[in-house]
């Protein structure tokens, strides 16, 4: 980021922040927290260059101290417009309210000193400590708690989106929560591994600081193991070149990318249970579903997501590509895209996870519906309980499953050809054959004989999976989201 934004600049904040982003997200992508981080840095490059030796006085730190938010933005942009450099810019303009401290300031540095160490010490790449995981986890909490309310609740399953063996509408949250779960998991990973950029100069070899120190490579070494404590980091990479490796971007906005690819299929769910009326998102009692049809209730929070994640999951191409075309210690072509695709890819999470949460805290079930589809379909999924009710009853299977087989196709023309019900259950009670088992069929029909072990396994996944991962976020849990149309 060392050349001037006056061509082709655009915005870190764009629609995103201004139309979706949380107040949180986009202040962290905010000009005003870009340049004050940048003045931070500065004054703990100074601190510790004065705490190792070099003649830095405690009137110089304590006048850049006393302005470090104080930024004249009109004053940085005349000179960018002079001098086309962003970071010179900024390095006059602070001199300028610091005239004692002028000469100090970036004593030794590189650009790519505030560049790249502010990427990290505004925690862009550190996602699990941002919004977007408290946000991520209420989501898993809402779904948690859908998820066993609803664990008993049979449904029909679907596989190639037919009709398939039931499963229950909480087993089916699960689901999401797993792939839910899994993305924080990551999103906690990559923050385990995030190191700070450190002090390393023009190429990373910290020449210039060992140049500063007269040779002494100890204090080169306690220089830059102090600024990365300053700035809150445990540890620094040992080595870059001008820049941090870019894989690290691949790493961060691979995980966010990933997590879109989740939201989007669980926001598809939803949509497609919407339009079987059996769940819906929530929907205002003023809001308007179609301006020329007045009964739609379209999903338009699902709807989106689904739009904001196919962004999200397209803008994991743009680090992929920066990485692999870094030439030796590093090119400039990263940095306009940089300053696109990591503010956007931050952002578009940021406002997926809120909608998401919204929709999660107000999810709809019809029942009724639910029991419905159930039972259209229900009589051909029980046709092998039916035989076995008969062998058991003294029946031959092959004849019952004759039987069974005539049966059934002649219910399915009624229903694909008549759009009629299903009537296989009538049809079965109407023929003597089966009446040795006419009493057991109300229980070999009952939707929670065909669930199986959903309920058990929904109970043993919230307890020993779900809710351990919400623990750390427990004090935040409560927040609840007010979605702005």
């Amino acid at each position: 980021e060392t050349h001037s934004r006056t061509h082709g600049k655009r915005d870190d904040l764009d629609i995103f922040s201004k139309k979706y982003a949380s107040k949180e997200m986009a202040f962290n992508f905010s000009d005003r927290k870009k340049f004050t981080t940048w003045r931070r840095l500065w004054i703990y490059l100074a601190k510790a260059e004065k705490s190792l030796g070099l003649p830095i006085t405690d009137a110089q730190i304590l006048e850049m101290e006393s302005h470090a938010d104080n930024i004249d933005f009109a004053m940085a942009a005349e000179e960018e417009r002079k001098l086309r450099h962003d970071v010179m810019a900024h390095v006059h303009t602070f001199a300028h309210c610091c005239p004692t401290a002028a000469p100090i300031i970036h004593l030794g540095a590189t650009s790519c000193y505030v560049g790249d160490n502010t990427l990290f010490a505004r925690k862009l790449a550190h996602p699990s400590s941002g919004a977007s995981v408290r946000s991520l986890a209420r989501v898993i909490d809402r779904l948690a708690n859908f998820a066993e309310k609803y664990a008993d609740l049979p449904t029909l399953g679907f596989t190639h989106y037919q009709p398939a063996q039931l499963t229950t509408v909480g087993k089916r949250a699960c689901l999401w929560l797993q792939d839910l779960a899994m993305d924080m998991r990551n999103l906690q990973r990559a923050r385990d591994d995030l190191r700070f950029r450190g002090v390393k100069g023009t190429t990373g070899t910290q020449a210039s600081f060992l140049q500063l120190f007269q040779g002494e490579h100890e204090k080169v070494e306690q220089l830059d193991n102090m600024v990365t404590e300053m700035a809150g980091f445990k540890k620094a990479y040992l080595v870059t070149g001008q820049t941090y490796s870019r894989k690290v971007d691949i790493d961060c906005l691979s995980n966010l990318a990933s997590l879109g690819a989740t939201v989007h299929k669980i926001c598809t769910d939803i949509r497609l249970l919407a339009n079987l009326k059996e769940i819906e998102e929530p929907f205002e009692k003023e809001q308007i579903g179609s301006s020329a049809m007045p009964y739609k209730r379209n999903p338009m929070r699902a709807e989106r997501c689904c739009s904001l994640a196919r962004h999200l999951v397209a803008l994991m191409a743009d680090p992929l590509q920066t990485a692999s075309v870094q030439w030796l210690e590093r090119t400039l072509d990263d940095s306009a895209n940089r300053r696109i695709s990591l503010p956007e890819s931050f952002l578009t999470a940021d406002i997926i996870l809120s909608t998401l949460q919204n929709i999660t805290e107000g999810l709809v079930v019809y029942p009724k519906v639910i029991e419905r589809h159930i039972r259209h379909e229900l009589p051909f999924m029980a046709t092998e309980n039916i035989i076995m009710a008969m062998v058991k009853a003294g029946g031959n299977r092959q004849d019952c499953h004759e039987k069974i087989r005539v049966l059934s196709q002649e219910a399915a023309a009624v229903v694909k050809q008549e759009g009629g019900d299903n009537d296989l259950l009538a049809r079965v009670q109407r023929d003597p054959y089966f009446a040795p088992i006419l009493g057991q069929l109300d229980a070999l029909l009952d939707p929670k004989t065909f669930i199986g072990r959903a309920p058990q396994q929904v109970t043993r996944f919230l307890s020993e999976e779900v809710r351990p991962l919400l623990e750390p976020y427990k004090a935040k849990m409560d927040v609840k989201i007010e979605l702005e149309l």
